[in-house]
């Protein structure tokens, strides 16, 4: 474990520790066991999660989760990983040349991963959308790779070792790699050449240049990285750059180079290999020192994410600030509908009432659309009588302030529209609880007044 990333909470702090650190989603794989269907995630991507200071928070391939996403609110990260195929007609309009034999071939060969699960396409499919339209840190494993590329419009091959041999039949013999390997799953390794100045790189530069744990010494820009996977990426989206190949061309690992600051919270990575499997036999040991660093650099970017994303919208309940700001609104509304029903009562119009006075109840009125139909009454006879005012003909918002407002508000994050939300829906709901009470006493006194009168007439 990395020191400074992750220390065990104090007793009793553990409640509290949850809801500072960031959260991280990652989708759970189903399979079957006992006769019925389990979700998992694989224990190395929660470790190395939680060891570097974040949250799992895993999302369960169920039907129907794939609409409840923002349920799973805030999200801090992304980790997509292992699982099934991906629906061909998700990348590519034209399907598969190969023929019925090969297909079927094909499936008997990787029986549990042709099984194509539209839920979990679905779900990471709109995550990692959500990702890449938010700037939320993300990093896909295996399969999460390739969600990765055909969200951003790449393609990917549906049998490697198949479609490669056919691209490239002259070389077949020299270039074929084994991109799995049933009888020596955890142990199968193959080589893949590292691009240099990329996130790569740097992670595995001491076992590049010292070739620790590689065996070809004639270059040193090869590792050898584990594979478990018969899909790849066939053409990488443009927005990406490639970071490794295998030697038969494959893209074993991409970034975006424009979307890659961990320490500002931006990290868009995918990887075909499972470093966090990169393990001596019979050992948790690495097979190189940099194997957990993109975990480590992607929670590094969660983390950085959290805080902008919090500082943005964090408001304490106990903000001096905001109650005096509250306190000073509540008070120009209140001298706003007390001088319109002094207006209307005594009739005198706006002799004594200045455009500033009458602005924040006039907008109140305005914006606020959860009245009754008894307060609508109400409400109308004395906007009549403000509304008869000169001054309040000028208080009308015209087009271009709504337009300009609109385009402020579009501005801001999902999670500041939803505190401005609740925060004027609780300052409506309560304006018109006492506007009711204010109004109800109105029209006592002035019930009161009239029969005071016609007593007194009698």
């Amino acid at each position: 474990m990395e020191e400074g990333y992750y220390s065990s909470p104090s007793p009793g702090s553990a409640a509290d520790l949850s809801m500072i650190l960031p959260r991280v989603l990652i989708v759970s794989r189903r399979t079957v066991r006992k006769n019925k269907f389990v979700d998992f995630v694989g224990e190395y991507h929660l470790d190395l999660i939680v060891s570097y200071g974040a949250v799992p928070v895993i999302i369960p391939r169920v039907s129907g989760v794939h609409m409840l996403l923002d349920s799973f609110e805030p999200i801090h990260g992304v980790l997509l990983c292992e699982g099934e195929d991906i629906d061909p007609s998700l990348y590519d309009s034209e399907l598969s040349s190969f023929s019925t034999e090969e297909l079927e071939e094909i499936r008997r060969a990787h029986a549990s991963d042709t099984a194509i699960d539209r839920e979990k396409d679905s779900i990471e499919l709109r995550l990692a959308k959500l990702c890449l339209e938010r700037n939320i840190p993300y990093l896909g494993i295996c399969r999460g790779s390739q969600v990765l590329n055909v969200a951003c419009g790449g393609t990917l091959y549906q049998d490697v070792e198949k479609e490669l041999s056919r691209r490239c039949p002259e070389n077949q013999n020299q270039l074929q790699v084994a991109h799995i390997n049933y009888d020596d799953y955890d142990g199968h390794r193959h080589t893949v050449k590292v691009e240099r100045n990329t996130p790569l790189h740097e992670w595995f530069k001491d076992s590049l240049d010292g070739n620790i744990g590689n065996n070809n010494n004639n270059n040193n820009m090869e590792i050898m990285v584990n594979s478990y996977h018969h899909q790849g990426v066939k053409r990488l989206a443009q927005r990406f750059a490639p970071m490794a190949f295998a030697p038969d061309g494959l893209v074993e690992a991409f970034y975006d180079p424009y979307a890659y600051n961990p320490e500002e919270g931006k990290f868009t990575m995918g990887l075909q290999f499972h470093p966090e499997r990169m393990r001596r036999p019979g050992s948790d040991d690495f097979d190189y020192p940099g194997c957990p660093f993109a975990y480590k650099e992607f929670v590094k970017a969660v983390i950085a994410f959290e805080k902008k994303l919090t500082s943005s919208v964090r408001v304490t309940p106990n903000d001096p600030k905001l109650d005096q700001e509250l306190e000073k609104k509540r008070e120009m509304i209140v001298r706003s509908f007390s001088i319109a029903k002094d207006m209307y009562t005594s009739g005198r119009g706006s002799i004594y009432a200045h455009e500033s006075d009458l602005e924040a109840g006039a907008l109140f009125l305005e914006e606020n659309t959860a009245l009754s139909l008894q307060q609508e009454k109400r409400l109308k006879q004395m906007g009549a009588t403000v509304r008869n005012a000169s001054a309040y003909r000028k208080l009308k918002m015209n087009e271009e302030r709504e337009k300009v407002m609109r385009q402020i508000i579009g501005k801001m994050s999902i999670e500041r529209l939803a505190v401005m939300m609740s925060f004027y829906g609780m300052m409506g709901q309560i304006c018109s609880e006492v506007l009711e009470t204010k109004l109800q006493l109105l029209v006592n006194d002035n019930k009161d007044h009239e029969d005071e009168e016609d007593a007194s007439s009698e």
